[in-house]
């Protein structure tokens, strides 16, 4: 996804698609050279996720008890959606901008230390959050979006909202590809953001591509309007397994833990 955004690719880092994308990378740069990151990655995602599921099972209860007590309110699940992101990307901004820029072509960092401290060495610490205002700006849509779908969804293939693994995953996954698809213009511009990309510099007079507006006036004088949806495709695939296994595993462990909690309450 971060190659095929790219604005102005060298060459050899310019792909049709997702298949063909990956076959190249791997077969000039590596079997290993996708999951660049994915150490990153995995470090920020976990306290990401755990602040982003439990704010938003707080506030869509307290919501919608406000807005529609007893009952389910789209207006809540997307407000929760909204907060929780806030949480969710504070924790999960700077292993982003470390992951993109280890998956750029010609990338000059061999280790995620090695990105750290040349970033902050040489930007600043205000660099790993560059991006956040549009982050926050691209995910806030996403995740109304998402949760919104999610549970509309949930409401047609799960009415009675038990635990049932196979409505979990098509309603994640479709939420997942629904919300990726609207919002991809904006995820394009917070990766021109977070590479910085040389090439894409020479059009910027100050030097440093900052602010929402900047980037998308960058993506527009050198792609057009097609550059905003660069990398579509990868971009829902992406998402689409993504989304299904995170709504997966949190209704397994919500349905477990409250299984127990009704097994506690019952021994009494």
């Amino acid at each position: 996804q971060t190659r095929m955004q790219s604005l102005q690719p060298e060459p050899a880092a310019r792909y049709r698609n997702v298949l063909e994308a990956l076959w190249r990378i791997a077969r000039t740069e590596g079997v290993w050279r996708p999951m660049r990151g994915m150490n990153i990655t995995a470090t920020g995602a976990g306290p990401a996720h755990a602040l982003y599921f439990a704010c938003y099972e707080k506030l869509k209860k307290t919501l919608s008890d406000v807005i529609h007590a007893g009952g389910n309110s789209h207006v809540a699940n997307g407000a929760a959606g909204c907060v929780a992101t806030l949480l969710h990307d504070a924790a999960m901004n700077p292993a982003e901008v470390v992951k993109q820029r280890m998956q750029m072509y010609n990338s000059p960092y061999q280790r995620v230390t090695d990105c750290v401290r040349a970033v902050w060495h040489n930007e600043g610490a205000g660099a790993f959050y560059r991006s956040y205002t549009t982050q926050l700006t691209m995910n806030i849509p996403f995740q109304a979006i998402h949760f919104m779908t999610y549970e509309f969804l949930q409401e047609q293939l799960n009415p009675h909202r038990q635990y049932n693994p196979g409505s979990h995953v098509v309603s994640g996954a479709c939420a997942g590809a629904v919300a990726a698809a609207a919002t991809t213009p904006l995820d394009v511009c917070k990766t021109l953001l977070n590479t910085q990309e040389s090439l894409a510099l020479s059009s910027n007079i100050s030097g440093h591509i900052t602010g929402m507006a900047n980037a998308f006036r960058t993506v527009y004088q050198v792609g057009g309007v097609t550059a905003y949806f660069r990398g579509v495709q990868a971009r829902v695939i992406y998402q689409m397994p993504s989304t299904a296994i995170a709504w997966s595993v949190y209704e397994f462990f919500k349905y477990i833990l409250t299984k127990r909690q009704e097994e506690r309450r019952a021994g009494k």
